[in-house]
């Protein structure tokens, strides 16, 4: 049986944007796939467990998805990573608006037809 090609990882940032906002210390993120046709491959790759395990560091209590298909979006709600919110933190992003791009950097696996068409438009 011939081996399987390997499925190359890829950032979230090359398949989707994200948008975060912030109240009290709890941050939710939006993923918003670039294509929709990305978004069930996002669906079954970023799930809850992996972000969590993402954002560790700032260690999370709570992790909860909430799935938007017909905008190709999710929505994630991260409780307690903000030192406290806004009014208690003393880090330079206070709102946490700069953990959607660390949600960004999250690696996805897709398919080597997949990377070729990303490839394919990085270098046009």
């Amino acid at each position: 049986m011939p081996a399987m090609p390997a499925m190359p990882d890829i950032e979230l940032y090359t398949l989707a944007h994200a948008r975060a906002g912030d109240k009290g210390n709890r941050i939710n993120i939006s993923l918003i796939a670039y294509d929709p046709k990305d978004y069930a491959l996002l669906v079954e790759q970023v799930t809850e467990a992996r972000v969590a395990s993402h954002f560790s560091q700032r260690a999370p209590t709570r992790v909860l998805r909430y799935l938007l298909p017909k905008l190709g979006a999710m929505n994630f709600v991260l409780d307690d990573v903000l030192d406290g919110g806004v009014n208690d933190s003393l880090n330079l992003d206070m709102h946490g608006k700069a953990l959607s791009f660390h949600l960004l950097t999250l690696t996805v696996q897709v398919t080597l037809e997949r990377a070729a068409q990303i490839e394919r438009l990085e270098t046009t």
